[in-house]
């Protein structure tokens, strides 16, 4: 097993602080610090407003870049859409974060994949797709069946490693899949790339 995974926790309330804190102690393969040397920054909230948002953004700005695991009391319609343009890797509803799925979203985040749980996913699937037309989208778009194979395995919910083994590809092989993917239809993450190759019919 390798070096623990330094995470930092961002909260406006610090009760909320303090629980994260807590439930982030019960996971061997991390270890808390400072959020402005984290590799990973858990951001635990109410609800998710501009201001909350705005916390997404400053962190993944800090010069470090930590990716941001968002744990959210209560998510609105469009709010998981939101949080993932805002720079968010991984999402959680607080109920549902223990030990054991908020340790995995933010190892997952360390290893640049995005974890979001099935209602989420399905949330994101129900907004209009008026966004990905306003950024080149998938309009006359096309994936490889290599993407198409890595994709499916994503939207599954495997990691980067899982993928890899399943389609004898390297670990690197499927994460610059990933990546080609994301920037050639100007994306922000794997979770973003798999909602609108749902929606566009691609997978």
């Amino acid at each position: 097993m390798g070096a623990p995974v330094p995470v930092g926790v961002v909260a406006l309330d610090p009760v909320l602080e303090a629980g994260t804190r807590s439930t982030l102690l019960a996971c061997p393969e991390l270890t808390l610090c400072e959020p402005g040397v984290a590799r990973v920054a858990v951001l635990t909230v109410d609800r998710l407003g501009p201001a909350e948002l705005d916390m997404v953004r400053v962190t993944r700005a800090h010069p470090q870049r930590p990716a941001v695991v968002l744990v959210a009391g209560a998510l609105a319609s469009g709010d998981a859409l939101h949080a993932l343009a805002a720079g968010a890797r991984g999402l959680l509803l607080r109920r549902e974060a223990d030990a054991s799925r908020l340790g995995h979203a933010v190892l997952a985040a360390a290893e640049d994949d995005c974890t979001l749980p099935t209602d989420l996913l399905e949330q994101v699937l129900d907004r209009p797709a008026d966004a990905r037309h306003g950024s080149g989208g998938w309009a006359g778009g096309t994936l490889s069946d290599r993407e198409r194979s890595v994709l499916r395995l994503v939207a599954d919910g495997h990691e980067t490693a899982e993928i890899a083994q399943r389609l004898a590809y390297s670990p690197r092989t499927v994460t610059t899949v990933v990546h080609d993917i994301t920037q050639r239809f100007r994306l922000r993450n794997r979770a973003h790339a798999v909602a609108y190759a749902l929606r566009a019919g691609l997978l």
